[in-house]
């Protein structure tokens, strides 16, 4: 079973997935999608992406959302109901599974599928969608799941739009001791196996999936899109720096006492209004030749 995740963590980072993401790639894919597009989000969590994506398609649109965890796509169903109806969108149930926002452009349709993705691609519906999108996947991978998911996409000419895959680069401000040593137990940790066939891509992530894509011709697209936390944002910055030095600790076992004063000093900085994080992150779609 690949890695999951839990769905308060989800809902915490969303509105910075929400203002990272760039812009302008997913105009481009809304571009390149047929009028009433079907889209398959995979690691679809509570539905982060069909709410900030949906809007560039800005049309009607179904979206299949594929998570292992049935739990979580309950709560995307729930999640994305409730913010249709706060902006006044009304959300109805036509089927068990199907959710319909009828949103002034066209409605939304949103079934999901719980499906491990360590299994994928023989195990997505790839034949009856229009396009494969995912947020913060990527870097959890392999080299050859993206190889299979790749050439996979290239026999349906299928655009491939991946968010949020991190590029190694972290910045906590202001410095403390331990900085180097919990940024390099981190980046060991980015590349253990996490249960897609092999070593996880981490920091690799950009690159591989330019190279997979490139390789059937299509043609790469990437953007910046770190997450920015100021000094404000006390409980996202407390939550980052945890799971920072916790990931850290486990491969920096000799130094563990460095790496838990700096969790504890990096807690309360956050507690205290006087901490700030920058993530890296790159956007990357990949357009089908044609």
């Amino acid at each position: 079973m690949a890695e999951e995740f839990d769905g308060d963590w989800l809902d915490l980072r969303e509105p910075y997935d929400a203002a990272a993401r760039d812009p302008e790639l997913a105009a481009m894919l809304a571009a390149a999608l047929p009028a009433r597009p079907r889209v398959l989000d995979l690691g679809a969590g509570t539905g982060s992406l069909l709410r900030w994506l949906g809007h560039f398609i800005g049309r009607a649109q179904a979206w299949t959302l594929v998570d292992a965890d049935a739990d979580l796509i309950d709560r995307a169903y729930e999640t994305i109901a409730d913010r249709a109806e706060a902006v006044g969108w009304a959300a109805t149930f036509p089927g068990r599974r199907v959710l319909l926002v009828h949103a002034p452009h066209g409605a939304w349709r949103v079934e999901g599928l719980v499906a491990d993705l360590s299994h994928a691609p023989v195990n997505l519906p790839l034949d009856r969608v229009d396009a494969v999108v995912n947020t913060a996947l990527c870097d959890l991978v392999s080299e050859g799941w993206i190889e299979a998911m790749a050439a996979a996409c290239a026999r349906r000419r299928l655009p491939f739009y991946a968010a949020l895959n991190v590029t190694g680069r972290e910045r906590f401000q202001p410095p403390y001791p331990g900085d180097a040593l919990v940024a390099r137990g981190f980046r060991r940790d980015q590349r253990r196996d996490k249960g897609f066939g092999g070593t996880a891509l981490g920091p690799a992530a950009p690159d591989a999936i330019a190279r997979a894509f490139a390789a059937h011709g299509y043609t790469i697209h990437r953007a910046a899109s770190d997450w920015i936390i100021d000094r404000r944002a006390r409980l996202f910055a407390r939550e980052i720096a945890t799971g920072h030095g916790a990931a850290a600790i486990a491969w920096e076992r000799r130094d563990a006492e460095v790496i838990e004063d700096w969790i504890e000093a990096r807690r309360a900085q956050a507690e205290d209004g006087m901490l700030s994080v920058r993530i890296g992150h790159q956007d990357v779609l990949a357009l089908p030749p044609g």
